[in-house]
């Protein structure tokens, strides 16, 4: 890697040449780009109940990311679920930049290889406006976490955010980024 390049920044710029006669683009700003990478876990009433569940949740993550979280709060009160707003409901992390691409890096190339049973993503994860959101069932998958950290698993769902203008080009930019879907 030089100049502190990731594989996953090359790509996208080797992307552009590969897509811009089947698309039209003119120069590499009209071409898709990655925007931002978003982690969040959904803790429901376990910050509530465990304030500790809340911390271990969090460090775990900015370990992960190697960046602060935020504890998100309830926008609205749910009667049905004893929740009220402003109650801590989730833990979620946004990267943008360098810390984006280095994320990137590990989870498509060290971190989703690890998955039991890992089969590829499915392309209809990608939505209309050219996002993927990818849901992992264990945070254990990622190297940051140690083995002795296996009591307290938890799942957490990771957003890449595209400029894409349509699921198809979304689709095949991130395949070409080294997103693994399905066959």
């Amino acid at each position: 890697m030089q100049n502190n390049m990731t594989a996953v920044k090359e790509k996208q710029n080797k992307a552009f040449e590969l897509m811009k006669g089947k698309y039209g683009y003119k120069n590499i700003m009209a071409a898709p780009k990655i925007l931002k990478v978003v982690l969040s876990v959904g803790t429901g009433s376990d910050i509530k109940k465990d304030k500790h569940r809340g911390e271990l949740i969090a460090d775990r993550l900015a370990k992960i990311t190697g960046q602060k979280t935020t504890i998100r709060a309830a926008k609205k009160s749910i009667a049905t679920f004893k929740l009220r707003e402003g109650e801590p409901v989730g833990v979620m992390v946004t990267l943008r930049g360098t810390r984006m691409y280095a994320f990137l890096d590990k989870f498509l190339n060290v971190s989703l290889p690890r998955t039991k049973d890992f089969r590829g993503i499915d392309p209809k994860a990608v939505d209309n406006i050219g996002n993927i959101t990818i849901g992992l069932k264990e945070h254990t998958i990622f190297p940051e976490t140690a083995d002795e950290e296996l009591k307290d698993v938890f799942g957490l769902a990771i957003t890449i955010v595209t400029s894409a203008r349509s699921k198809a080009e979304a689709t095949e930019f991130l395949r070409l980024i080294g997103v693994p879907f399905k066959k």
